[in-house]
């Protein structure tokens, strides 16, 4: 994976081919958070992708049907979190709205991840939407992750540091960590990072 350069008038990422099946599986899911019946067509295409590319996406997307989902709240947040009756009204007016906006850009990211070839290209006038929607995903990634403080991202750090000296080391199968829990972290961390130089093209000097 390489991070977002300035090349020409759009930004370019570099994913392999099993890095943009997975990405582009949990934007689909984040969509599906979202907007039920909007990215059920993009999941009918993952059906025959080899199932252990996506395994520890399953505790993920079970999750995503829960209809108290903690997650939601991370993306549409209560606009009056000490008055229920004024969160209710609000989110009744502009909810609906805002959820297609995340939507369409969770969607756009989506078809850009599906197509052939390691280039991801995001428009100049794209980049923050793109911004956007990968705020989105991580939000949820974290809510799945249990990432409530700086403390709590700081210990994920130290788990993801954990698991990688493990593997180097060839003593993996000793680390008492949940699997699915390191690599939704290094999900998480890859995209903050994707995030990271998306931002570093939007601020750049030379435009």
């Amino acid at each position: 994976m390489r991070g977002f350069e300035a090349r020409g008038d759009v930004a370019v990422a570099e994913l392999d081919s099993e890095e943009r099946a997975v990405v582009a599986r949990v934007i689909a899911d984040v969509g599906l958070l979202l907007d039920g019946e909007s990215f059920g067509m993009e999941r009918e295409q993952h059906e025959d992708a080899e199932e252990e590319l996506f395994r520890h996406l399953r505790g993920f997307e079970a999750a995503l049907s829960d209809p108290e989902d903690p997650a939601v709240l991370r993306i549409l947040p209560n606009a009056a979190p000490t008055d229920r009756e004024v969160a209710d009204e609000f989110r009744r007016l502009t909810e609906p709205e805002l959820r297609a906006t995340k939507v369409d850009r969770l969607r756009v990211m989506w078809r850009a991840l599906s197509e052939d070839g390691p280039e991801w290209e995001v428009a100049a006038d794209q980049a923050m939407a793109t911004a956007a929607a990968l705020t989105d995903v991580r939000l949820v990634l974290a809510a799945r992750l249990g990432l409530d403080t700086d403390e709590d991202a700081e210990a994920l750090h130290r788990e993801l540091e954990m698991a990688e000296r493990a593997v180097a080391t060839g003593d993996a199968s000793n680390l008492a960590v949940d699997p699915e829990r390191i690599w939704l972290g290094m999900l998480y961390q890859a995209l903050s990072w994707l995030q990271e130089s998306l931002m570093t093209y939007v601020m750049r000097d030379d435009v």
